[in-house]
């Protein structure tokens, strides 16, 4: 080494740490990478992410590749810097231990610390170019790859650990989906990260939740006088109406009113059971079943209108394809005249909110962003009778997770008005 001038081994130094630092950073970058965004890349017919895709779906020759030369690399920066301080200061032992100190000192902050840095900053800017060079590299080296690997295997089997499960090409939990969109940041639209997160929650939501209560209901009576009914199908708000007969629970059908009203043009005395021959087949929901197996059960059974029924078979409610997916991309423009909705349904200058005891708590604390407990009764009434164990008189109020709710009106076993104050 002494007829080797020191420029050149000064040059030759700083050549194998960068050489070093590339495999570190690349490394870094490579594991680093959002895989779902790669792929796409590739779909769209990018030869670097292509290029990418076939390093990270062959890992291990990867590693092998990069801790082989970085291994070789540091053990000849460590001869190399031994060598200059032989020269320069003789063969001294204080020299050569602060020589390899340093040489340390230099390996690691040059040639692993900061360019793992920069590479976990930058995956995508660094791997996909760096993939262009260390292909063609593990497939020069592909020999010397595969006596390496060959002791690896065997000692990994002499362990007892299975390494061909890829942990990767595991599926992602909607937990962990749900994460991704929230850090989704400015590439993912509000609205359609809002549509996102609804549908991930769809499953923790059960059909309870957004059906029209059981008192809301507009049905049809054919116990009632033709004349009654006729009167009620000009003056209704829905295309279908929920049929009973005598009582809500005695449910006979659905029935389409668009229909019903080609009756009221004929001639012919109508009696109940011409209504009675347009009705369709109820559909009947248990009210534990969440939204997500609902829309499904609704595209398989080709239906839009389902009845709620509990344990015992009683009318709960009834929910609609529409609910489903209001509770998806939000309310629609048009609304049922007559319910708590849109612009009625918030605090006013001094802080109020006067409410239907049949709202749903879900909607409560949406709308008026609040806490109120969920996981019991539904709706404001039956929040409030589990906690007062007791049907209430009119100007009782209590506070409720920081919220005073003052009960306004009650009729008929039932509180019918509330008034929220904002905390």
């Amino acid at each position: 080494m002494d007829s080797v001038p020191f420029w050149v081994q000064l040059s030759a130094l700083l050549a194998l740490t960068f050489i070093s630092a590339f495999f570190a950073i690349s490394e870094t970058a490579l594991l680093s990478l959002n895989r779902h965004r790669i792929k796409h890349l590739a779909r769209r017919g990018s030869r670097l992410a292509i290029t990418t895709l076939w390093l990270l779906d062959h890992t291990d020759r990867m590693l092998s590749l990069i801790l082989i030369a970085n291994t070789l690399l540091n053990a000849l920066i460590t001869a190399l810097v031994t060598s200059i301080a032989i020269s320069a200061f003789g063969n001294n032992q204080e020299v050569l231990t602060v020589a390899t100190a340093v040489v340390a000192f230099f390996l690691i902050v040059f040639a692993e610390i900061t360019p793992k840095v920069i590479g976990a900053t930058y995956p995508e800017r660094i791997a996909l170019p760096a993939s262009l060079i260390i292909k063609p590299l593990i497939l020069l080296a592909r020999p010397v790859i595969w006596f390496v690997n060959l002791f690896v295997r065997g000692l990994l089997y002499l362990m007892r650990l299975r390494t061909g499960v890829d942990v990767r090409d595991q599926r992602l939990s909607p937990e962990e989906l749900r994460s991704m969109v929230l850090e989704g940041g400015n590439f993912i639209p509000v609205k359609h990260k809002s549509i996102l997160l609804n549908l991930f929650g769809l499953e923790s939501v059960t059909v309870e939740d957004v059906m029209t209560p059981r008192a809301q209901i507009e049905a049809l009576n054919l116990a009632v006088p033709v004349a009654e009914i006729k009167h009620q199908l000009t003056t209704c708000y829905h295309n279908k109406l929920l049929v009973f007969e005598g009582e809500i629970n005695h449910v006979v059908g659905i029935l389409h009113v668009r229909k019903a009203m080609a009756l009221l043009n004929q001639e012919d005395e109508l009696t109940v059971e011409h209504f009675r021959e347009l009705l369709t087949p109820p559909y009947f929901i248990p009210a534990e079943t969440n939204l997500f197996t609902q829309l499904q059960y609704f595209q398989e059974n080709y239906e839009r209108l389902g009845i709620i029924v509990d344990e015992y078979g009683e009318v709960q409610g009834l929910v609609t394809l529409d609910d489903i997916i209001e509770e998806m991309v939000g309310e629609f423009t048009t609304s049922t005249p007559g319910a708590t909705r849109g612009d009625q349904f918030g605090w006013d200058k001094q802080g109020e909110c006067l409410l239907e005891g049949s709202t749903s708590l879900r909607e409560v604390n949406k709308r008026l962003h609040l806490d109120l407990p969920i996981d019991g009764p539904k709706t404001l009434n039956g929040l409030l009778l589990e906690i007062l164990q007791d049907i209430p008189e009119a100007s009782v109020s209590l506070k409720i997770t920081g919220i005073v709710i003052e009960i306004v009106q009650v009729q008929e076993h039932t509180i019918r008005m509330v008034k929220l104050y904002r905390p």
